[in-house]
């Protein structure tokens, strides 16, 4: 049984229903934090999150999850008002975590013009995968959800400053992330909210599989990786959790590695 670090706290999950998301949701559960959670998913995957939500339950916290698209405004409106009353004690979350997956991969130029990356489809990679993180706080901020102690996460990958084939608007959308928590962490700073994005090494997620040719990428990494394996969601949400910690409230407005030292050797 892990130490219960966070009892009677809450955090606040984007994408939760799988991967680093998920992972990250049943590891706070297991050091007692209650945990919101918002996903999109067809009402296939139901069962499944259902069962998911009841593992978490078993650590003795409440959990709730919001099946929408996290870009809607009114719907985010909508749950923040609903997490509010939820939460009781009316203290700010501990841990936000922006783990949201949903965007084109299209290349820019294609033999047929018709396959390139359209305007829209472009300015959808960036509203969902990045500029959605500013929404979220800005709307948890105004209810009182984002202050002293928050700690704030954004999942980056090296995608954002590497060119990797089909992952241009993806790419694009990792850098403006990237430039949004250094933003978040400055402005919030002076209120006790730290901002940090986390590079996960290549980690076998649903995510990663939609990346055309990330075979290569999953070889390439398993090979050079000096800790000799993949990076794993577990080894995301336990670094997570630690950065939640009191004790590592210094920490803010940096992109944080958890790769196993697979970003010094590639």
């Amino acid at each position: 049984m892990k130490t219960k670090w966070f009892e009677n706290e809450w955090g606040l999950i984007l994408g939760s229903s799988s991967g680093f998301g998920l992972a990250t949701a049943h590891e706070l559960a297991a050091r007692g934090m209650n945990i919101c959670g918002v996903h999109f998913d067809r009402r296939s995957a139901t069962a499944k999150i259902n069962d998911e939500i009841e593992v978490m339950k078993k650590h003795g916290v409440e959990v709730e999850f919001f099946n929408f698209n996290a870009a809607d405004r009114e719907e985010r409106l909508s749950a923040i008002e609903s997490m509010s009353e939820r939460l009781s004690s009316k203290k700010p979350l501990r841990t936000v975590l922006h783990s949201l997956a949903f965007g084109s991969l299209k290349r820019y130029f294609d033999q047929d013009v018709n396959e390139e990356l359209t305007r829209a489809q472009m300015e959808m990679t960036l509203n969902v995968m990045a500029h959605t993180l500013v929404y979220w706080v800005q709307d948890l901020r105004k209810v009182g959800l984002i202050g002293h102690g928050t700690r704030i996460f954004a999942m980056t990958s090296s995608g954002g400053h590497r060119v990797w084939p089909n992952y241009g608007a993806v790419s694009s959308a990792k850098a403006a992330l990237e430039a949004h928590i250094r933003q978040i962490a400055v402005e919030l700073a002076p209120e006790g909210v730290r901002a940090n994005a986390i590079c996960a090494g290549v980690t076998e997620t649903p995510a990663l599989k939609k990346i055309p040719g990330h075979e290569q990428l999953i070889q390439c990494a398993s090979c050079n990786n000096p800790s000799g394996r993949l990076t794993t969601p577990a080894d995301v949400a336990q670094s997570i959790a630690a950065l939640s910690l009191p004790e590592a409230g210094w920490i803010t407005g940096n992109v944080i590695n958890v790769d196993g030292g697979e970003a010094i050797v590639g």
